[in-house]
């Protein structure tokens, strides 16, 4: 019998797969200080990021169910 692949806990919790394949995360140092962050780099950590296609792959691996 096969083993089931499990998926990381830890990428679950900050990675996400876009409809095309793509990885997507949240930027980091976008929770807390904000009193010390200028408004045009606290509008930057709204937005989500694209993974880099080298380490994409990586990612996937981790998220074996994650995959559209």
């Amino acid at each position: 019998m096969k083993n089931k692949m499990k998926t990381k806990s830890a990428a679950k919790k900050r990675f996400r797969i876009s409809k095309n394949g793509k990885v997507k995360y949240a930027h980091a140092c976008g929770s807390h200080n904000f009193s010390n962050k200028k408004q045009s780099r606290k509008r930057k950590y709204r937005k989500a990021v694209i993974a880099d296609s080298t380490n994409a792959p990586e990612v996937a691996r981790m998220l074996p169910h994650g995959r559209p």
